[in-house]
């Protein structure tokens, strides 16, 4: 894909994503494609306009975390997005309220997140990149898909600033060094119950993220590095690290809270509007 090319497809992603606007057809089903090179340099000239706009990115959300779907989609590793000042909020006491409009398809995905202190240093174990982490919280990422029936290609995944459309972040906890291989097992071990309306929805934990958040941020750094042109990573920066469980559809009228269980993460309630 020609910079021409990559510039006018980013435009025309950021527009729909301002505007709410559905895409019939996804980048990789046009003529010439889009595949997962391709969608990254979109997906950075999407960054690279929002910060000409006066946006500032804060974070990355980590995509496509299973793999089970790498197979599916015949992808090598987990992909990334970069998170912005207006799509990152925190909750007030463990609760906040995102509004719905200009969300196309939204879903709901019960998360850790993770602040890092600086880049994690190549190579590092679980043990190893959690000692670039200076806290973690539960998050909510709301996804949202543009393409019809939530259908796409890696290329198009990415083209579509990684499907990121929100993250709420929650009460954070401090990672200690000297409790840090405690945390690695806790990270492995814990689970969660989603629950919509006081009714738990779904139920999922640390395993469903490649085994564990922290293997899943192992995967991630590697995958920063390897990324040509990426950025690197360095301190401040938010992490999502992926789905703890199913991501449901949701509407507006919905309040949704997920509580942990084997882990000492406060509890992140959300309630949705039109």
């Amino acid at each position: 894909m020609t910079h021409r090319q990559v510039s006018e497809l980013a435009g025309e992603m950021l527009e729909a994503f301002t505007a709410g606007r559905p895409i019939a057809v996804p980048p990789s089903a046009r003529e010439g494609g889009c595949d997962l090179e391709a969608g990254y340099a979109v997906e950075a000239e999407i960054a690279r306009m929002r910060r000409a706009a006066g946006r500032r990115t804060v974070g990355r959300k980590i995509g496509l975390a299973n793999r089970a779907v790498w197979r599916a989609l015949k992808m090598k590793t987990l992909v990334w997005a970069n998170m912005y000042d207006d799509t990152v909020h925190e909750a007030t006491g463990g609760e906040a309220t995102v509004s719905l409009a200009r969300m196309r398809a939204p879903r709901l995905e019960p998360e850790i997140v993770v602040k890092l202190r600086g880049a994690p240093r190549p190579g590092a174990d679980a043990a190893g990149v959690l000692e670039a982490v200076e806290s973690y919280a539960f998050a909510f990422e709301l996804v949202d898909c543009p393409y019809p029936e939530w259908k796409f290609q890696p290329g198009d995944f990415m083209a579509s600033l990684g499907l990121h459309a929100a993250l709420v972040v929650g009460e954070s906890r401090p990672v200690r060094r000297e409790a840090i291989p405690q945390l690695v097992d806790q990270l492995a071990a814990f689970t969660v119950r989603l629950s919509k309306d006081g009714e738990v929805a779904h139920e999922g934990g640390g395993k469903n993220v490649l085994d564990s958040p922290a293997l899943c941020l192992v995967e991630f750094a590697s995958a920063v590095l390897d990324q040509r042109g990426a950025e690197p990573l360095g301190p401040g920066e938010l992490i999502s690290t992926g789905s703890l469980t199913a991501a449901p559809p949701v509407g507006p009228g919905e309040r949704w809270s997920v509580v942990a269980s084997g882990l000492d993460v406060p509890t992140l309630s959300l309630r949705l509007t039109r």
